[in-house]
């Protein structure tokens, strides 16, 4: 590695984002103290959308765009920027919709992120990922015919191989899944993140900011409520339940689903998914405003993920859908009115990006940790320590 040929500027805290979308993980950053000087995405709609709030864009599809030209858009030195962020798309991991088995990395667009950060050698990178990554197999081969003494069937996980890609660069890596909702975002999220190092650096998953218990108000977790309510004379645009659905809906009350419509008309109301497997909570689902909304989908209205409004009947609205993932009001979403809902379910929710930044800025300032001679309190307070970890305790790699 040719290291006198990067230029280092301890001093950058600029941001390459790759994968953007309507830029929920970049507002994050932002909001922590770093500076996206580039955003990247092939969709049109997120690109429109990044432009109209006044962002800088390379669109296109990651894989016909060369790691030079990327660095002359961003105006930028290979080893300047300070990170390069962004989430590859993850459908065939995602536990909502149909998990299947995973396809070789090495051939997906998970290279592409890989290839930008080994050639522009940023100091640290962010991927988040949704949570099926972790365990997703590198080769799907049906459980009726594996064979563990072959080889070729034990292949590991899609988390394995990219592990080992960076391990290649000569990144410090750590990863782990994150809720937003213990963030200070009014959603349950849970998202794989994986943060590395170029230099070795003191690197950790942020540690939680907000519990379901809490003595004080503000650090308790933020509900539906908190986020929403004063939304219920001005939500805006909005999609629409059809006409059988909307009948159904109205029978369930807030918080409930389908198990809380009366008993002659539940068969009915779910057709043939009636007598399928699974807890179905997300059919006739009407939210509640006394807790965290559940994940955002990228519709409101499919049959098997509804987001019904907790006292209107209504699906959630995209000015609502904004709230949830903590968009700023007057942030511009561009594109069709199903483009908008899309964009807006994929993104990081801001309050997660933002601890994010605060935890890589902690980890290059060397200031996340009051060092002590000793640990006063033993017991107290290392069973104190172990309890604000949970959810944010990381594996580090190398």
């Amino acid at each position: 590695m040719d290291v006198l040929r990067y230029k280092d500027n301890a001093a950058s805290r600029d941001v390459i984002s790759l994968f953007s979308g309507a830029m929920g993980l970049d507002i994050g950053l932002e909001k922590a103290g770093l500076n996206i000087v580039l955003g990247q995405d092939v969709d049109p709609a997120c690109a429109a959308t990044m432009r109209a709030n006044g962002h800088k864009v390379l669109d296109g599809d990651i894989r016909r765009i060369g790691e030079a030209e990327l660095l002359e858009q961003a105006g930028m030195a290979r080893g300047e920027p300070f990170l390069i962020c962004g989430g590859p798309p993850c459908q065939p991991f995602s536990t909502a919709g149909k998990r299947m088995g995973i396809n070789d990395p090495r051939g997906s667009l998970f290279m592409d992120f890989i290839r930008m950060i080994d050639y522009i050698r940023p100091r640290f990178f962010i991927m988040e990922n949704v949570k099926g990554l972790m365990s997703a197999p590198l080769k799907h081969i049906p459980l009726a015919k594996r064979d563990d003494a072959d080889p070729e069937q034990r292949l590991g996980t899609v988390l394995d191989v990219i592990l080992s890609e960076f391990d290649k660069l000569g990144y410090k890596t750590v990863y782990g899944l994150l809720d937003a909702v213990n963030y200070g975002v009014p959603q349950f999220r849970e998202r794989f993140v994986l943060i590395g190092s170029r230099d070795s650096e003191n690197i950790f998953l942020p540690l939680p900011t907000h519990f379901q218990r809490h003595q004080e108000p503000v650090y308790r977790w933020r509900t539906l409520r908190d986020a929403i309510q004063d939304l219920e004379r001005d939500w805006g645009e909005c999609a629409a339940f059809s006409k059988d659905r909307l009948a159904y809906l109205r029978l369930v009350p807030e918080g409930g689903n389908w198990r809380d419509l009366p008993e002659d008309v539940r068969a009915e109301a779910m057709g043939g998914a009636y007598g399928s497997g699974g807890g179905k909570v997300g059919f006739y689902r009407r939210l509640s405003y006394s807790q965290p909304a559940p994940t955002l989908v990228t519709s409101p209205v499919q049959k098997a993920t509804m987001m019904c409004h907790p006292t209107q009947d209504r699906p959630l609205s995209i000015r609502e859908y904004a709230r949830i993932q903590q968009f700023p009001d007057d942030w511009k979403f561009m594109g069709t009115g199903a483009a908008k809902y899309r964009q807006i379910g994929n993104a990081v929710p801001v309050g997660l990006a933002e601890a994010l930044g605060k935890a890589v800025l902690s980890a290059a300032d060397d200031s996340a940790e009051v060092h002590t001679k000793r640990f006063r309190g033993t017991d107290i307070h290392q069973k104190l320590k172990q309890a604000i970890e949970i959810g944010g305790n990381g594996v580090a790699h190398k």
